[in-house]
């Protein structure tokens, strides 16, 4: 099943997070009845699985190309929907579970901190993960200045950083690039073919407890997201990554 990013990377998700700074109710029958909705509209959603951390998870099949998936953790219930057809398609499955969590989780505007939308993209690439962002992202920067050294190689180049959106500082924007390589593939030139991982993070913590619904707000973080990725992440990370692997192909 093809994505919209799919020229730039092999894989795309888009992420939804909501946190509470108490503890959201998880009791048998409330855990239940939240899944079994769900499940009304998602019926794919089959493979409940509690783990040893305490979270709770609600998948599809995750060996076929796009899959959904649910969890609820302490204080954060979280949804993704991987490889969908378009980028409206996964926000079904994220609205639906903010519209439904104030009743069947008694999640109140009061607790909540915050509420994000997450953009990932990944690129595998069996190499040095590293070597490929720091000729594609630092080209000319004087960040590489030690890769002038003598029998120097890239292992740590993960640049992150989070800028806010507002005059209040609650609405921010952050990009993380997530490499995979080791000092010991470097060193012994085995790699992997795990993926290079560009995330955009879209969050607005919840200070002044916005009057909009869940749903609204989650609306208006996709939007400025989509905003972002295509007017930065694509031209400006994602182009420039891939061009970087295909030329190590």
């Amino acid at each position: 099943m093809p994505n919209p990013f799919s020229a730039f990377c092999d894989d795309f998700y888009i992420n939804m997070r909501l946190g509470s700074q108490l503890n959201i109710p998880n009791h048998r029958d409330t855990l239940l009845h939240f899944f079994e909705r769900i499940q009304k509209d998602f019926p794919g959603l089959t493979r409940f699985k509690r783990h040893e951390s305490g979270e709770y998870s609600l998948e599809e099949d995750r060996s076929t190309n796009a899959y959904r998936w649910l969890s609820l953790e302490a204080k954060k219930l979280s949804s993704g929907h991987v490889n969908p057809d378009e980028v409206d398609e996964p926000l079904k499955l994220h609205k639906k579970i903010l519209e439904l969590a104030p009743s069947y989780l008694s999640l109140s505007n009061l607790e909540i901190e915050y509420l994000d939308v997450m953009f990932g993209f990944d690129l595998p690439f069996s190499g040095n993960h590293d070597e490929v962002i720091a000729e594609s992202l630092y080209h000319h920067s004087p960040m590489t200045c030690l890769l002038e050294e003598s029998g120097s190689k890239a292992i740590d180049f993960q640049p992150t950083c989070t800028v806010s959106l507002s005059d209040d500082c609650r609405l921010q924007a952050r990009m993380d690039i997530v490499t995979r390589t080791n000092s010991s593939q470097v060193r012994t030139g085995d790699f992997t073919d795990d993926a290079i991982s560009v995330l955009l993070i879209v969050r607005r913590y919840w200070g002044d407890r916005p009057k909009s619904s869940f749903e609204d707000m989650f609306d208006t973080l996709t939007e400025r997201a989509e905003e972002l990725v295509h007017s930065h992440i694509v031209p400006k990370l994602l182009r420039p990554i891939s061009s970087a692997i295909a030329s190590r192909s």
